[in-house]
């Protein structure tokens, strides 16, 4: 039984206000995934990629984190921070579990926010030896989470698909936790505040591509007064 420390739950709230921080719309569900794969010589190996769904009277497709950049066109380079600082607050997490667990450690989480419940599901496969890469885990886990089957993918991912559903199913460890969102007054990243994020996080304010060209071009007009103050201070 996973250990739910105080610190664990400040993890959770803390990944909590980080996803409702970069979804820059109104959402109705959340699914994440994340793996933390240990390897030789203390190096590890993952991934993290969310989806969620845009709130609205008609029913609309889930929207992949790395698509967030271009949809709302905001620096790809400066938001993808966030997702690595994302994917960090996992690893800590499953350090905190490492120090008071005594058995063997998670290797995957999915978390899954709906209704103002935050629900994480644990994994324990064991991924350096799967039947499946990462890519075919991810085409595997949308099939489970979002719900998009082999009518709706490429021909590749039919495959990939029809070998796992009539393929052996392997019935491994899994440990969920449940509790609801109390945390109030989250932020997005189209509502964004400088100061209290940035003094948090250390990152970088994540301007709209527009926005990065007018601060470049005010930049620049500042720069020519310098230079002609200078000029007429030298004459």
């Amino acid at each position: 039984m996973l250990n739910h420390t105080k610190k664990v739950k400040e993890i959770y709230e803390d990944i909590q206000r980080k996803l409702f921080y970069m979804i820059p719309e109104k959402w109705e569900k959340l699914y994440l995934y994340s793996s933390v794969i240990d390897m030789p010589k203390k190096i590890q190996n993952g991934e993290l990629f969310f989806y969620y769904i845009p709130k609205g009277i008609f029913k609309k497709n889930p929207v992949n984190v790395y698509e967030i950049p271009a949809k709302f066109n905001l620096e790809e380079k400066e938001y993808l921070k966030l997702v690595e600082i994302l994917y960090d607050k996992v690893k800590e997490l499953r350090e905190e579990f490492r120090k008071s667990e005594s058995g063997t450690i998670w290797s995957n989480i999915t978390i899954s926010i709906q209704n103002l419940k935050f629900k994480v599901e644990y994994g324990y496969e064991d991924l350096r030896n799967s039947d499946f890469n990462s890519y075919e885990r991810h085409v595997i886990w949308r099939y489970q989470y979002l719900g998009i089957g082999p009518e709706q993918v490429s021909k590749k991912d039919r495959e990939i698909l029809k070998r796992y559903i009539n393929g052996p199913k392997m019935m491994g460890r899994k440990e969920v936790y449940e509790t609801g969102i109390y945390i109030q007054d989250i932020k997005n990243i189209v509502d964004y505040t400088t100061q209290n994020y940035e003094s948090i996080q250390n990152v970088e304010y994540v301007a709209t591509k527009d926005e990065k060209i007018k601060k470049n071009q005010i930049l620049l007009s500042e720069e020519e007064i310098r230079r002609a103050k200078t000029q007429k201070d030298i004459s």
